[in-house]
C-alpha cells in the first residue's frame, strides 16, 4: 500500500479509535495516559488524525509526555526549504517510538548559518539528533549544469564540513535526508548520457551519499528508495513545491516521519531483536494437525506453496543478519515440529529457532516465556501471526510488543514485515550476525543452571575466560553499536557515535576497554564496554563515564572481573582512584547499587544533575580485592601485553 491520503502505515491498525490524551498529574490519570500513547503507537492514522493528535500532543506539553512515559528527545530540523508541515507527522512518530520531541526548527534556507554559528541557538538548544533536510534542487541544481561533477564535489565537501561541525560541536546524531528523486528525466532511460542531467546527478548523489555518510558516522534517511517504493507521487506534490516549497508533500508527512524516527530509535537501541512466528497458515498453508505433512501447502508447485516459501526465506535472511527466531503455536508439540523436521521444502529448521513453544496456553502468556527464556525484554518481541484475533489479544494484553497487521495473502507477508521497519539497524557487526547462536547457547546455560544445586560448582564448571583489550579501529562499530542498544545494565546510558569513540581512543588520557567472555558453550562475543576519562579537577582519578554490559551474563562475577582489569590499567596510567557514575534512565534501575556491590564508597554531595543520580569511588592504592572477587572467571592478559 502506498503512504498516500490514507496514511500508508499498513502494518499498523487504522486509527478508527482514538483515545483523548489527558494527563491531570494523578497516578491514574498518568496511567490513563500512557495507556493511551501505547494505543496511538499502534495506530495508522489518516492525516486530519495526525494533526488531532499532534494537537494535543503539544497541549500535554513535554512534562505531561514524560510522565505519561515517553523518553524526552531533543530534535533539531534543518533544512533548504519549508519545514513546517513535517514536524506533526515527527512528533506523532515520535511517540509511537517512545520519545517526547522537543524540536528546534530551521529557519527557511539558513541550515548552514545555523550549524556553524557556534553561539547562535542551535548550539543552545543541544540537539541530541539533527535531521539535515535539503530538497534535490539545492544539492545539484535545477537544470542543466555542463559542470555538475564539479558541483556534487563541491557539495558533498560542504556536506562533510557540515557533518563534522555538528558531529563535534554537539555529539548529536546526524541524519541525512537522501534527494528525492523529483526532477524530471530529459533523455528516459539514457539519462546517464546527458551531461549535467539534474536527474542523472540526483541519482549520482544518492549512490555516493552512502558512502559518504558511512566514512563520517551519518546515518541516511532513504527518501530516494522510498518514493521509488511508493511512486514519486505519492510523497513530492509539484504543485505545493511551486506554491509553498515543501518538497516532501503533507500526505507523506506521517510516514516521513517514521523513517526518520526509525533511524533515531535505532541509534538508542529500541529496534527489536527477535521475530516470534505463529506457525499455521504464517509459515505453511492449511493446519499441520488437520492436514497432515503431505497436506499443507508449501514450497514450489503452487501460488501458494512458493507465496510461504517466499516469507521463509525472508525469515532466514533476518536470522542470518542477526534478529532471533523463536515459534509460538496453539498446536500439539509433536505435529508443531514434523515441517522443521521432515518437510522437503522447509528452508527454516529447528536449530534456527532459539524458543519453541507449541502448546495450548493463550499466546501472551507464551510470549512472556519466550522473552524470559532467551532473557529479553518484552519490547524487543516481534510478533507475526494470520489471525487477526490472536494479534489484538496480544496488543491489548502486551502492549510493549510489536504486532503488525498482516495482509490476507500471503504473497505479501515479507513486504509488510520490512515495510514496518522493526528491525532497522544501522550497521552489522560479526556479533550480530552470529546473535542466534549466541542465545542458542545461553538458553543451553541456563537449562544447566537449573538442574545445577551448587552456584560455585556450576560457574566453575562454565571454564569461563574474559578477554579484554583497548578498543580499536577494527572492534569500533560494534563498540559503537554497544553504547546505542544497551539499556539496563547501563550506568549513564550516554551513548557514542563512532567519531566520539575514534576521538576518545586516540586520546592518551582516556581509556576505552572492551571485554570478551568465552566458556564451554561457546563465545559470548563482546559482552562490556567501559570509558573512563581524567576527571575535570582530579586529573588523577579516572571518571567511568560508561560502563554497560550484556545482561546475558549477570550472575557470573562478570562485573568484579571487569573491575579487576580497570584498576589494572587505571594504575598503570597513574591513576589513583575510579570514579563511577550512576545516572538513572528509567531502564537502568537493576545497576542501582553495581559500585556498592563492587566495592565503591559513595562520595556525599557529589551526584549528578539527574535526580537521583550518584557518585561513587574505588580508591586504587592496595586494592586487589576485585581479582579475588572475579571468582570462577579467568582473566587474559590485554593482547601484546
Amino acid at each position: 500500500m502506498a503512504v498516500g491520503a490514507v496514511g500508508g502505515l499498513d502494518w499498523l491498525v487504522r486509527g478508527s479509535d482514538l483515545p483523548a490524551l489527558v494527563e491531570d498529574g494523578t497516578g491514574q490519570g498518568q496511567a490513563a495516559l500512557a495507556a493511551g500513547l501505547g494505543l496511538l503507537a499502534q495506530r495508522d492514522l489518516s492525516f486530519s488524525q495526525m494533526l488531532k493528535v499532534d494537537r494535543q500532543l503539544r497541549s500535554l506539553g513535554q512534562d505531561g509526555l514524560e510522565r505519561g512515559g515517553l523518553a524526552p528527545l531533543r530534535l533539531a530540523v534543518l533544512g533548504s526549504a519549508s519545514l513546517d508541515h513535517l514536524l506533526p507527522g515527527l512528533r506523532v512518530a515520535g511517540v509511537r517510538h517512545g520519545f517526547a520531541l522537543e524540536i528546534f526548527r530551521g529557519e527557511y534556507g539558513q541550515y548552514w548559518h545555523e550549524i556553524m554559528d557556534a553561539d547562535g541557538p542551535l548550539r543552545a538548544f543541544a540537539p541530541d539528533a539533527v535531521l539535515l533536510a535539503l530538497d534535490a534542487g539545492h544539492l545539484v541544481g535545477e537544470g542543466v549544469d555542463p559542470a555538475g561533477e564539479v558541483r556534487l564535489e563541491e557539495t558533498f565537501a560542504r556536506l562533510r564540513e557540515g557533518w563534522a561541525t555538528l558531529i563535534g560541536a554537539t555529539g548529536a546524531q546526524v541524519i541525512q535526508q537522501a534527494a528525492l528523486p523529483r526532477l524530471p528525466a530529459l533523455m528516459g532511460g539514457n539519462e546517464h548520457r546527458l551531461a549535467g542531467s539534474p536527474a542523472h546527478l540526483v541519482a549520482a548523489f544518492n549512490r555516493r551519499l552512502r558512502g559518504e555518510a558511512d566514512a563520517a558516522g551519518v546515518d541516511v534517511l532513504a527518501l530516494d528508495e522510498a518514493a521509488a517504493a511508493d511512486g514519486l507521487a505519492v510523497w513530492h506534490d509539484r504543485v505545493l513545491w511551486l506554491k509553498a516549497r515543501q518538497e516532501v508533500s503533507p500526505l507523506a508527512a506521517q510516514h516521513y516521519g517514521e523513517l526518520a524516527m526509525r533511524l533515531v530509535a535505532a541509534r538508542r537501541g529500541r529496534s527489536a531483536k527477535c521475530l516470534v512466528l505463529d506457525l499455521d497458515n504464517t509459515l505453511w498453508g492449511g493446519v499441520i494437525g488437520d492436514d497432515g505433512l503431505e497436506g499443507i501447502a508449501l514450497g514450489q508447485g503452487s501460488p501458494e506453496g512458493e507465496a510461504f516459501l517466499a516469507f521463509q526465506r525472508h525469515v532466514l535472511g533476518l536470522m542470518e543478519r542477526g534478529v532471533i527466531l523463536a515459534v509460538c503455536s496453539k498446536n500439539d508439540e509433536a505435529n508443531a515440529l514434523l515441517p522443521f523436521e521432515k518437510h522437503p521444502d522447509m528452508l527454516l529448521r529447528r536449530e534456527h529457532i532459539t524458543a519453541f513453544l507449541a502448546n495450548w496456553d493463550d499466546k501472551a502468556t507464551n510470549l512472556r516465556r519466550i522473552a524470559e527464556r532467551i532473557g529479553i525484554g518484552l519490547d524487543a518481541l516481534v510478533f507475526v501471526d494470520d489471525n487477526p484475533f490472536e494479534r489484538e489479544l496480544v496488543r491489548q494484553t502486551l502492549p510493549m510488543v510489536r504486532v503488525p497487521e498482516m495482509p490476507e495473502d500471503a504473497a505479501f507477508y515479507a513486504e509488510r514485515l520490512a515495510r514496518a521497519g522493526y528491525f532497522e539497524a544501522l550497521a552489522l557487526t560479526q556479533e550480530d550476525a552470529g546473535r542466534t547462536a549466541l542465545y542458542a547457547a545461553r538458553a543451553a546455560r541456563e537449562a544447566a543452571r537449573a538442574q545445577a544445586t551448587d552456584l560455585g560448582a556450576y560457574l566453575a564448571g562454565l571454564d569461563m575466560v574474559l578477554e579484554w583489550q583497548r578498543v580499536d579501529s577494527l572492534g569500533l562499530a560494534r563498540a559503537a553499536q554497544l553504547t546505542a542498544k544497551t539499556n539496563q545494565f547501563n550506568l549513564t546510558t550516554r551513548r557514542y557515535t563512532q567519531a566520539q569513540l575514534a576521538a576518545l581512543i586516540d586520546d592518551p588520557h582516556a581509556l576505552v576497554l572492551q571485554f570478551r567472555l568465552r566458556d564451554r558453550y561457546g563465545d559470548n562475543g563482546v559482552i562490556a564496554i567501559v570509558v573512563a576519562t581524567p576527571g575535570a579537577d582530579e586529573t588523577d582519578v579516572l571518571v567511568l563515564d560508561a560502563w554497560l554490559m550484556s545482561c546475558r551474563v549477570l550472575g557470573r562475577g562478570v562485573e568484579a572481573a571487569c573491575l579487576a582489569v580497570l584498576a589494572q590499567a587505571a594504575r598503570a596510567m597513574g591513576a589513583r582512584a575510579l570514579d563511577g557514575l550512576y545516572l538513572p534512565s528509567g531502564r537502568n534501575g537493576m545497576v542501582r547499587d553495581h559500585y556498592a556491590g563492587l566495592g565503591f564508597a559513595r562520595l556525599a554531595g557529589a551526584g549528578e544533575e539527574a535526580a537521583g543520580a550518584t557518585r561513587w569511588r574505588f580508591d586504587l592504592a592496595g586494592r586487589d580485592g576485585a581479582a579475588e572477587l572475579a571468582g570462577a572467571i579467568r582473566i587474559v592478559p590485554e593482547p601484546g601485553a
